[in-house]
């Protein structure tokens, strides 16, 4: 019987990995082509992945909450062609107490306990998913049915993942009491113990992948950072003047932060030795300009959608790309090719009402400017006829780069440049 394998693809440079959360399809199911099989979560993304064919799945090979590496088979498929040439050859699924049957994972010699706990755990007595590998540890850890019912999960409606059930192992001992949530009250063995009344929130799956890059980042980079004030009036009385005219004219609203990368990718170009990657002892540098922008999402998260070729875009261009992404990204809409391939990262911390900030790099990149909000305050302007007080617009940029291959030098001249194109920024400017 031909038969066609259905991968996980390729989702982005440096993804090597995803994550099953949820089949949309079950085995049995016709598919057509192009029709999406499966959601899947990277380190970058959630999307959903497509058939590449048309056909009928005969078997499902990755389960929920699997991580399986690019490239690897996730599902069988008969095509089109073998369906007709080898009718009712898909099994039925077999079922009993009318749950479906479970394929348990293959265990290693050894992985059996001496308390037959391999065998043990009636997990189709439970109602709960659990995937195959959480099923696995709670077996060698020999933990019980309804103490594994009991745990929040921080997965896709509430599964437990991998990392929670890892998580409670580590602290099994001093957070389970007679009720398997006796409150504690000091810190023992490095372990933060909880407070009667205390809440208890899972991060979730991308805040856990924050934490684990922002950490990654500062363990990887050198970080040092620069700080300039730019004075920014005339881009504020401009943007006054013609935002309404723009919306008019185009169908969108301009913002601060197209102005802010078309300024970023100018002093780029000036200075390409920012626009670099480290390899080891190799340094690399990028021919094209890729800012990424950081998004707050409705949950609290921030996402790095990555605008591409900005040194190439007009204002107009820009500011669709800016509103594009930003709104996508809120909205949970990002392909993954999207978050990927950035060369400099700006995150606008103003937005929060912040001055300034000391914001940590996007691996493998080298540098990140915080923009800090923009306000009004009392200034010294110097004129032909000698200097007065005057109320400006002034802002702080806050750049932070890797000191292993950015010296000071070069991270305050780019920041310094950065902010002459804001100052010098043409006030009769055609939109």
């Amino acid at each position: 019987m031909a038969l066609v394998e259905i991968i996980m693809p390729k989702m982005g440079e440096s993804v090597m990995e995803a994550t099953v959360l949820a089949w949309l399809k079950k085995e049995g199911d016709t598919v057509e082509q192009d029709e999406s099989l499966l959601e899947v979560a990277t380190d970058k993304v959630d999307t959903e992945v497509p058939s590449t064919h048309q056909g009928v799945i005969q078997e499902i090979l990755a389960k929920e909450g699997d991580v399986v590496e690019v490239g690897k088979t996730i599902a069988i498929l008969v095509t089109e062609d073998s369906i007709k040439k080898a009718p009712g050859t898909i099994p039925e699924k077999k079922k009993s107490n009318g749950r479906p049957v479970v394929h348990e994972p293959m265990y290693a010699e050894g992985d059996e306990n001496d308390n037959g706990i391999r065998a043990g755990i009636p997990f189709l007595d439970s109602d709960r998913f659990y995937s195959p590998l959480v099923k696995n540890i709670a077996r060698k850890e020999g933990i019980p049915l309804d103490e594994l019912d009991r745990l929040p999960g921080s997965g896709m409606e509430g599964r437990v993942t991998k990392q929670d059930i890892l998580a409670y192992i580590k602290n099994r001992k001093v957070l389970q009491g007679k009720q398997g949530q006796e409150p504690l009250h000091d810190m023992t063995d490095g372990v933060l113990l909880t407070h009667e009344g205390d809440e208890i929130m899972e991060m979730d799956r991308m805040r856990k992948m924050i934490a684990e890059r922002m950490l990654s980042s500062k363990s990887t980079s050198a970080h040092v950072t620069s700080f300039v004030e730019a004075d920014v009036t005339t881009i504020v009385n401009w943007r006054n003047k013609i935002k309404q005219t723009f919306k008019d004219r185009h169908g969108e609203s301009i913002t601060f932060t197209p102005i802010f990368v078309e300024a970023v990718a100018k002093a780029i170009k000036d200075f390409p030795n920012i626009n670099i990657q480290v390899d080891g002892t190799r340094i690399i540098r990028k021919k094209e300009i890729n800012i990424g922008m950081a998004v707050a999402l409705p949950t609290g998260n921030l996402i790095v959608p990555v605008i591409k070729n900005a040194d190439k875009l007009s204002l107009f261009d820009l500011t669709r790309r800016v509103n594009d992404l930003s709104d996508r990204a809120r909205r949970g809409e990002l392909m993954p090719d999207e978050l990927s391939g950035g060369t400099y990262s700006i995150s606008n911390v103003g937005s929060f009402g912040n001055l300034m900030g000391t914001p940590i790099i996007v691996q493998p990149q080298v540098a990140i400017l915080a923009l800090g909000t923009i306000r009004k305050i009392p200034a010294v302007i110097e004129t032909p006829q000698g200097d007065t007080i005057g109320i400006r617009q002034k802002m702080f940029l806050s750049h932070s780069y890797d000191h292993r291959v950015v010296d000071g030098a070069l991270g305050g001249m780019v920041v310094r440049r950065i902010a002459d194109y804001l100052e010098n920024f043409d006030i009769n400017r055609a939109i």
